[in-house]
């Protein structure tokens, strides 16, 4: 691009239109691309914030590392244990063992999972002694045949600290009549709550030995979990121990174990990605009919240039520079705003909540009681690009049609 091209197309660009209309639609197109683009910088931002949160949430309960038997317990999992704990990276390994229950209570009945851990272990893999509401995850290994529920499911059978739950077990003796269910009374010791329903409403915590006894384990576990220094490095640690084992273990990280909702998570934030787009593809719409409204009003000074000798292609580049100026301007400014919108969306939202009375995710309902934002860089980058690019392409068509002008039909009525 030769430097009277770029002069020219600037000053198009800041010259006071004849049509007032012609400034009223670039300022319009100018405006939806700071909307479009400042939208899509938050919106970008609050999804990260819920993918983080729910990340934290479910890591605070699971562990990075399962290490199971294949199809059958692990017995002499206490050598197994100190051997991993051995390993640099990892930090914590505790047995546990995993079964389907039945709970009820007063004719209040519901499924869940129910584990057999150790507490005092516990807290080497998971956080979940601290999100005991009621009660103490301690309190397992003092209280034989103590249950600890979470809250949303306390709430379904009706009890609460110190009520009796009936656990129906599937894994039951053998009769003449044929297999039959294993009850045990447990004693509620604990209430907790980790913020997601799925494991408020169908988590169920019981010591080890009374797993072991309920389930007929003898000394052995279902498997042992593990934490390591870097969560994010699971996967590749998970292969590496899964080589070391070999096939008589069988070896789950944690984005395995939650593989189908963290895609789901991925997937609405690539979809809200290409929906906000839209947004900026209209505003880009807009810059193609300010084009087509300026290269028809100045079709008089494209034919003097074109009778100085100036090319088709330079008359193109002309009317481009001017498309480029309200994307890239449109672009900066809504990346500004987005950004700064983003930044303090924990200060605006509470501020907008208390000025007309309103709770826009209430506790009772959701698991995050405000709206979070984590603001990712490269989110801003592939934004900014993305609305540079449809900006640009946006202005092939009026610089084609600018650059195609007959001169002597342009000077006809002059």
């Amino acid at each position: 691009m030769k430097a009277f091209e770029l002069w020219i197309g600037l000053r198009y660009t800041r010259a006071k239109r004849r049509n007032h209309f012609i400034s009223f639609i670039t300022g319009t197109a100018i405006f939806g691309m700071v909307i479009g683009v400042a939208a899509l910088i938050t919106v970008m931002a609050v999804m990260n914030g819920f993918d983080h949160t729910l990340r934290s949430r479910i890591l605070a309960v699971t562990s990075d590392i399962i290490v199971q038997g294949n199809g059958v317990p692990v017995t002499d999992w206490q050598s197994a244990e100190r051997r991993l704990s051995r390993v640099p990276e990892v930090t914590g390994v505790a047995p546990y063992i995993q079964a389907q229950a039945m709970l009820s209570h007063s004719g209040l009945a519901s499924g869940a999972v129910v584990e057999g851990i150790d507490p005092a272990l516990e807290h080497r893999v998971n956080q979940l002694g601290q999100d005991m509401k009621a009660g103490s995850l301690q309190s397992l290994a003092s209280h034989p045949w103590g249950i600890v529920l979470g809250r949303a499911l306390a709430r379904q059978l009706g009890v609460g600290i110190g009520d009796h739950v009936t656990l129906v077990s599937p894994q039951g003796g053998v009769t003449p009549l044929g297999v039959t269910p294993t009850l045990r009374q447990f004693t509620v010791v604990g209430i907790f709550s980790v913020g997601i329903y799925a494991y408020d409403s169908g988590m169920a915590y019981i010591g080890l030995p009374d797993a072991q006894a309920l389930y007929g384990m003898g000394s052995g576990v279902t498997g042992l979990r593990m934490q390591i220094r870097n969560p994010f490095r699971a996967p590749l640690f998970a292969a590496h121990l899964q080589k070391r084992l070999g096939p008589s273990f069988y070896v789950r990280d944690w984005t395995q174990t939650h593989e189908n909702f963290f895609k789901a998570l991925g997937m609405e934030k690539l979809v809200m990605f290409v929906i906000l787009s839209l947004i900026v593809a209209v505003a880009a719409f807009n810059i193609v009919s300010t084009l087509v409204m300026v290269v028809t009003d100045k079709e008089p000074d494209i034919a003097i240039l074109r009778t100085l000798g100036v090319r088709p292609r330079s008359i193109m580049l002309i009317f481009m520079v001017q498309g480029i100026v309200i994307g890239v301007v449109g672009t900066m400014l809504g990346v500004l705003g987005g950004v700064l919108l983003a930044l303090n969306i924990p200060t605006l939202v509470p501020f907008i909540e208390n000025l007309f009375h309103v709770q826009f995710l209430s506790p009772q309902v959701y698991s995050i009681s405000q709206l979070p934002s984590k603001l990712d860089p490269w989110d801003v980058v592939h934004v900014a690009v993305a609305s540079l690019l449809m900006g640009w392409l946006a202005t092939l068509y009026p610089s084609w049609r600018a650059s195609r002008v007959d001169p002597a039909e342009a000077l006809r009525y002059e």
